[in-house]
């Protein structure tokens, strides 16, 4: 193994893990090269799911990945930790201790040899130096994360639901900063969780005594896609008596309060931070490579980053440029899926000493699901360019449709039917709502 060319993929994240799981079926299984993930977590949950593992719409355990577990299968080899440094010269990468939750030192630092590195690390919150932000909002960015928010929401409502049998002053305001897909999604969500767990013994407490606020900046919710899908979601969400903001910069975040910018100040017991993502941090300087402002590594169309041929970044970390346009490909699910596939191309053909394969992206439209109300979304039609609205029954068909793709790249399509089929099993057995 020491004598094969060694692609060594960082971050186990959507892109990622479908990257190593074609290289280890196509290149590990066969000798051709040694594929290692290297990932800060033990599992994988795709990352778009986060909002619905938060409002116990999803149980993360029946959906997680052990790392440990696939690789074996998919024939590529896993190591645990986060990435911290990097040698170009000695193509050596430097992974972090790992520690316990007590912060013992389980691993120690290491030093992993590659040929080729690919940097797929994500994205996280970007809160803007927003003040009180870090200190009172809750982030969605990990399985941690969400898992958090699910035991705070629940212990919200109990708490709520105690003081309403009580008599006392029990409303629960719930603000959401930022209306991307995200944030819109997630509040959803939270009507929906708001419905549900009075048929699980909270009885006291109404859906409508739950506030839920959507604050966008911008002048209308999703801004980032087509006018006539902001419409149809603003509609959605007011429809759910879900209140809509726009055009409410947020100036500052205290204990149990949201502050807008023209003043007014919002009461809210559980702020979640929705509004842009940035690249980590420890990418701005990473042994000379180039970053943008929002950290991301500045890459040619190949994939390639600008100052090494042998180190490639993809997905929301990277910034790589579109053909015809000044702004670089969109930090979404699609992109890095589709730019796994280039890569997997890429890779091979390195190995037979032929050229990398220029990323073009195409943008087959977005989906926004409202939990189980409703699903509204345009898809681009590939011949004339234009793009088709599409909601209910058939939008949702289309949103399930995509994490089942991602099933299907990481397990093929025989595992990810009998997958499929459990999950029809356990949501006939289990109840709606994660209640633990």
């Amino acid at each position: 193994m020491d004598n094969l060319h060694h692609i060594v993929v960082v971050g186990g994240g959507a892109g990622g893990l479908e990257l190593v799981t074609r290289l280890g079926r196509k290149l590990g299984k066969k000798g051709k090269a040694r594929i290692t993930l290297v990932d800060a977590g033990l599992t994988h949950v795709w990352k778009p799911l986060l909002h619905e593992v938060a409002s116990g719409s999803l149980d993360a355990n029946s959906n997680e990945i052990n790392y440990r577990a696939h690789a074996r299968k998919h024939h590529y080899e896993f190591q645990l930790g986060r990435m911290n440094g990097l040698n170009r010269e000695h193509k050596e990468l430097t992974i972090a201790p790992f520690l316990d939750d007590e912060g013992n030192e389980v691993v120690p630092e290491r030093y992993l040899k590659y040929d080729t590195l690919v940097i797929a690390v994500g994205s996280t919150a970007n809160d803007f130096g927003t003040p009180g932000a870090q200190d009172n909002c809750l982030f969605l960015d990990s399985l941690k994360q969400a898992r958090r928010f699910h035991n705070l929401m629940l212990n919200a409502f109990l708490r709520k639901n105690h003081e309403a049998r009580q008599g006392r002053d029990h409303d629960l305001n719930i603000s959401i900063i930022g209306a991307g897909a995200t944030g819109v999604e997630l509040a959803a969500e939270l009507r929906h969780a708001s419905r549900e767990l009075p048929v699980y013994g909270m009885n006291h407490l109404k859906a409508s005594d739950v506030s839920i606020n959507v604050i966008e900046a911008a002048d209308r919710i999703l801004p980032a896609l087509p006018g006539r899908l902001s419409a149809a979601a603003t509609k959605e969400l007011c429809h759910q008596d879900i209140s809509v903001l726009t055009g409410q910069p947020v100036s500052e975040i205290r204990p149990g309060l949201v502050v807008l910018q023209d003043g007014t100040e919002l009461p809210s017991e559980m702020t979640i931070w929705a509004a842009g993502i940035k690249a980590p941090a420890f990418l701005a300087n990473l042994d000379g490579l180039e970053s943008n402002r929002g950290n991301q590594l500045v890459v040619h169309q190949t994939l390639q980053t600008t100052k090494d041929d042998n180190i490639f970044a993809f997905g929301d970390c990277a910034a790589c440029p579109q053909p015809g346009s000044d702004r670089p490909v969109a930090p979404r699910a699609q992109a890095a899926h589709q730019q796994a596939d280039t890569l997997f191309k890429t890779l091979r053909n390195r190995l037979e000493g032929k050229a990398a394969v220029p990323f073009e992206y195409n943008d087959y439209g977005s989906l926004i699901n409202f939990s189980h109300y409703t699903t509204v979304g345009n898809l681009m039609g590939n011949l004339s360019g234009r793009s088709m609205f599409i909601e209910g029954k058939v939008a949702r068909l289309f949103y399930v449709s995509l994490y089942r793709m991602h099933q299907v790249a990481l397990h093929g399509f025989l595992r990810t039917g009998v997958i499929w089929l459990m999950d029809k099993i356990s949501r006939a057995m289990q109840p709606r709502l994660k209640l633990h």
